[in-house]
């Protein structure tokens, strides 16, 4: 049953669309929601609790810092824990990131050097925080807008290195990569290409990204979520499906939020897309813009 729910494509859950979701009413194959938004009791707690009743359920989290340098907040992930338990989520994740350190946090995702010494940290942390949480964790590949020199990693191999060494999975964002290679510029393509397939990418985000133009007439990309999922995002996902086969796949929206009939229409789209992908079986030659 949970395989073939995870068959069809998901949808992050945000408030304004939680109450359409405590009944089972809608065709959508999960749902994915901030996880620190529901470690607290309350309407919120209940709510979750509702909805997991009738819908598989993805814990999304934004507040575990995996990359802190000061160890882990023990007491936010045993807290965690606890939803978890209550909730028996699909999937628990969070980001190649950090926010805080000591008792300073930050409402946004750090990036990482990609060092030995940052590695470390990482499987560290992702051990302990799988050990605490009591299930595999996948780790998100970032959207980034500056890069650091002298690394010992490419971010490709610091994700397998890390998956090969802690035992998590990955959670591969189509739309971080093609906003990260623009940014950056390198090929989205050979990022897809350089992850192993090796079962470890468990999940796939879609999501749109905003386009800023400088002064100087170069295109900056921003991860918002804000708008559908522009096309050339759409082709490298397919190329995805071919590279890892068909895989659970979620469409994030968190500004300027739609009606849940756009939601839907986009997770329907990812559909449509993995099931040509499926009737096709191999990898072939997509055209990535």
């Amino acid at each position: 049953m949970l395989k073939d729910s995870l068959a069809k494509s998901g949808i992050g859950l945000r408030s304004p669309h939680v109450r359409d979701f405590l009944s089972p009413s809608h065709s959508v194959g999960f749902l994915e929601v901030h996880t620190e938004n529901y470690l607290g009791g309350g309407k919120p707690r209940a709510d979750i609790l509702q909805i997991a009743e009738n819908y598989p359920i993805s814990l999304h989290c934004v507040g575990a810092s995996l990359g802190r340098a000061d160890g882990l907040d023990r007491e936010h992930i045993k807290k965690v824990r606890r939803l978890v338990d209550e909730v028996n989520p699909v999937f628990v994740s969070d980001h190649l990131s950090w926010s805080g350190y000591q008792h300073t946090h930050v409402p946004d995702l750090l990036p990482v050097p990609f060092t030995d010494e940052a590695l470390d940290v990482f499987v560290d942390h992702v051990s302990e925080f799988q050990d605490i949480v009591g299930c595999q964790m996948l780790v998100e590949n970032p959207s980034n807008y500056v890069a650091f020199k002298d690394l010992d990693y490419s971010e490709m191999d610091f994700l397998n290195e890390l998956s090969d060494r802690s035992g998590c999975g990955l959670l591969l964002d189509i739309n971080n990569i093609k906003v990260s290679s623009h940014n950056l510029g390198y090929d989205p393509v050979e990022y897809i290409d350089t992850i192993k397939n090796d079962g470890c990418v468990k999940e796939m985000h879609l999501a749109g990204y905003q386009v800023n133009k400088l002064d100087n007439g170069e295109e900056i990309y921003l991860d918002t979520h804000g708008v559908p999922v522009y096309e050339a995002v759409w082709e490298l996902y397919e190329y995805a499906l071919k590279r890892f086969s068909d895989t659970p796949t979620l469409v994030e929206w968190d500004t300027d939020i739609p009606e849940l009939d756009v939601l839907i229409a986009e997770a329907n789209k990812a559909d449509d897309i993995r099931q040509e992908v499926k009737q096709e079986g191999s990898l072939g030659d997509v055209l990535v813009a």
